[in-house]
């Protein structure tokens, strides 16, 4: 399942069987191939706990005519061959990728697809980290036989108008064909209509739009999440040969001096930083375990989440979009010094993910800021330039979500003017000895100096670490639980009684594993700030959270 509803009525559409034969080729690799699960990842075999390198998968699969490709994930290089053709190779872990092939011959045919989670000089975005970097094929593989036309998106932008609301549209058709093809491209939302002629080149993609007004409807908001479907149907011949359907919500996100408005109305922000992973599944985290995650946020007290540091499952999203829980999404590139921003391949990684991110999760509702390159060099004159060429490029794409960065505790910043809502990472009584008033104080008057002063501050991390099960109620000694209840208690209080400040999103919801490289400042090799562990079981500072978000 790629996704929590019903993408399609004509398109022949199922997942890949979920058994594939895996082959691990480099040093510290299996010996022999065995079986194993997709989405999934090598590093829950026990004996590829720690394994870089190439893991390739292989499984037969029956196909034919036109037949598409689409890989929610794979982790983070990928090669996907078919009967020892080379279709398309990907980079990144955190978005989807298509592969379309015209006139396969029907029958059995064996799919092959190399993952490889090798950090190198060709990535920029994927290194050593606070977070670990997972291998294989871990989000769904689906498989489609499409017409010689075929819908690639649908874009739904809600506007509200003097009379209600209306849907912006935009929807990408490709020609699989060598000839020009004829048709029409029909939207259908809450029982209205509109349709349009398309003519489309041979072996060409077209982009289609158009305007649907929908008056008075019922708006999406966290307490009343309401979800309309918006159907793209390609009519070929006179006949629909090819359809997609997604969900959006009537909402509206805007700023408006220091507020962050939602319908209007100020929005008041308790939050979670999230990694996409679980203790028994790495990043392949399965749609009860998101499920569990966003009922655990919810008792808390939580009305938002942030996909630090990378694009989530829009699986994920699906359910953010169910619950009503908010989302900035940012896309992948964390803790880079301006030496690694000027890899050779930075800005091309960057601006791929950002494109894909937009262009894959546009319709999702709960997504109302996009973010990009967390804790990077924005102190710098380059930095600072990546930064606005990355706010500029989401933007163009989506001029109806504001942007955002979280950016790092130290003084110097030059992009505070250029965002859109400015996010800050704070960790008063942690990495500093200062009160979390005074930290807060000291930074406000440095983003007002930097020409930020007037726009929506919000405290994008902050938080402590505990160990789960340590304890020190005497002495309260750093890692321990008590301490970690104290300093959040602190922190929390210290933001949500700032009026300059639109809320808090506390680091974090859960412990990760992080980089081995990272093992000498983080206890057990993983990042330990989370309010449960990595299995989900609770820290003291679960409770601390759920009754100071509630009061």
């Amino acid at each position: 399942m790629t996704r929590m509803f019903q993408t399609h009525r004509i398109r022949k559409s199922r997942e890949a069987d979920p058994v594939w034969m895996l082959t691990t080729p480099d040093e510290g690799g299996l010996e022999q191939p065995e079986k194993t699960v997709v989405p999934g990842v090598w590093e829950f075999h026990p004996r590829l706990r720690n394994y870089r390198g190439r893991g390739i998968y292989e499984q037969v699969i029956r196909c034919g005519g036109n037949v598409r490709f689409f890989f929610g994930s794979v982790s983070f290089r990928a090669r996907v061959i078919l009967d020892g053709r080379l279709l398309a190779e990907h980079y990144g872990a955190y978005t989807g990728f298509e592969v379309a092939m015209a006139g396969v011959q029907p029958g059995e045919h064996i799919l092959r697809v190399e993952a490889d989670n090798r950090f190198g000089d060709d990535s920029a975005l994927h290194i050593p980290n606070d977070y670990y970097t997972y291998g294989g094929i871990n989000r769904p593989v689906l498989i489609e036989e499409v017409p010689d036309a075929y819908i690639t998106y649908c874009h739904a932008r809600p506007l509200r108008t003097e009379n209600g609301w209306k849907v912006n549209l935009e929807t990408g058709v490709r020609n699989l064909s060598s000839h020009a093809m004829d048709g029409i491209v029909a939207w259908i939302i809450d029982g209205k209509e509109t349709r349009q002629s398309i003519h489309l080149p041979p072996g060409e993609d077209g982009i289609f739009r158009a305007e649907i007004a929908c008056g008075q409807v019922r708006e999406w908001s966290p307490e009343q999440p309401e979800l309309y479907e918006i159907r793209a149907v390609l009519e070929l011949d006179g006949e629909a040969a090819d359809d997609l359907a997604e969900r959006i919500g009537f909402r509206e996100i805007r700023t408006e001096g220091k507020q962050l408005l939602l319908n209007g109305k100020p929005l008041r922000l308790k939050g979670l930083n999230r990694h996409e992973e679980y203790g028994s599944f790495g990043l392949a985290v399965p749609p009860e375990a998101m499920m569990q995650d966003l009922h655990l946020m919810q008792d808390l007290g939580a009305n938002c989440v942030r996909t630090c540091h990378y694009p989530n499952d829009p699986r994920f999203l699906d359910l953010c979009d169910e619950t009503g829980m908010l989302v900035w999404e940012e896309s992948h590139a964390r803790g880079l010094s301006e030496e690694r921003m000027r890899h050779p391949r930075f800005r091309e990684q960057l601006s791929q993910c950002n494109r894909e991110m937009v262009q894959q999760h546009f319709n999702h509702p709960s997504i109302f800021l996009w973010g990009c390159l967390n804790e990077c060099a924005d102190d710098t004159e380059y930095g600072a330039a990546c930064y606005r060429e990355s706010f500029a490029m989401l933007r163009a794409m989506d001029p109806g979500r504001p942007v955002t960065a979280a950016l790092l505790e130290r003084p110097g910043g030059m992009v505070y003017k250029d965002m859109d809502v400015i996010g800050i990472n704070l960790y008063p009584k942690w990495y500093i000895d200062q009160p979390p008033a005074e930290s807060l104080d000291r930074k406000k008057k440095e983003i007002a100096a930097g020409g930020g002063g007037g726009r929506p501050i919000i405290v994008s991390e902050t938080g402590a670490g505990a160990i789960y099960g340590y304890h020190d109620p005497f002495g309260e000694a750093k890692w321990s639980e008590e301490r970690q209840c104290t300093i959040l208690r602190e922190q929390i209080r210290a933001v949500l009684a700032d009026p300059d400040v639109c809320g808090v999103f506390l680091w974090q919801f859960a412990d990760v594993r992080v980089a081995d490289e990272w093992f000498a400042a983080r206890p057990k090799t993983y990042n330990n700030k989370g309010l449960l562990d990595e299995y989900r079981r609770p820290k003291m500072a679960y409770r601390t959270v759920r009754e100071l978000f509630r009061e």
